[in-house]
């Protein structure tokens, strides 16, 4: 005798309601109006501790690059003149900034200017400051930069790389040469 399987039919499912398009983008919308506002609003909150420490970044480096004057002015660049004051109506953070220092009997040691230019990654910012009378660097801090660690990272972590400049008459040029010793690049 032979057992017969058999299966039962399969059961019809029945039609299931889907979710109306406007409800799906209604849902997307608030989220994401949301999340746009958890941004901006942290953000906001965060803006002014993030511009006390690029602030600090500044000063310090201003004192690093004039070895720690005693007295620090700030001009403001006002067209193409240098103003003590700085220009009405506008954010000091997007003028442009000079930073003369001073030792402790007035005589101005040295002065410091921000400068940026275009590295391989990224743009490279650094403070340079020289001494006006002699045209000799100071010295230069990193402000930031992105270069490839090991590589271009050289300027902001190989003390006797930054030592090279000092002293050096401006404008110094970098080149690149075909010798090993890249410190023959600044003569």
């Amino acid at each position: 005798m032979t057992a017969m399987h058999e299966h039962p039919a399969p059961v019809a499912s029945a039609p299931g309601k889907s979710t109306p398009a406007w409800r799906l983008l209604a849902t997307l919308g608030v989220g994401g109006a949301l999340a746009g506002a958890l941004v901006a609003d942290v953000y906001h909150r965060t803006l002014p501790a993030i511009e006390r420490a690029a602030d600090a970044r500044i000063g310090g480096a201003v004192r690093e690059v004039l070895g720690a004057p005693a007295r620090l002015d700030t001009l403001y660049l006002v067209g193409d003149k240098l103003s003590r004051t700085p220009p009405a109506g506008t954010e000091l953070r997007k003028v442009a900034k000079v930073f003369e220092g001073f030792d402790d009997s007035g005589t101005r040691i040295g002065v410091a200017v921000e400068s940026a230019a275009p590295g391989f990654a990224d743009e490279v910012r650094l403070m340079v400051g020289f001494n006006p009378t002699t045209g000799a660097l100071t010295g230069y801090a990193m402000l930031g930069q992105k270069e490839t660690p090991g590589l271009g990272d050289k300027i902001e972590k190989d003390t006797a790389f930054i030592a090279r400049f000092r002293g050096k008459l401006t404008p110094v040029k970098g080149t690149k040469n075909s010798t090993t010793d890249p410190s023959t690049a600044l003569a």
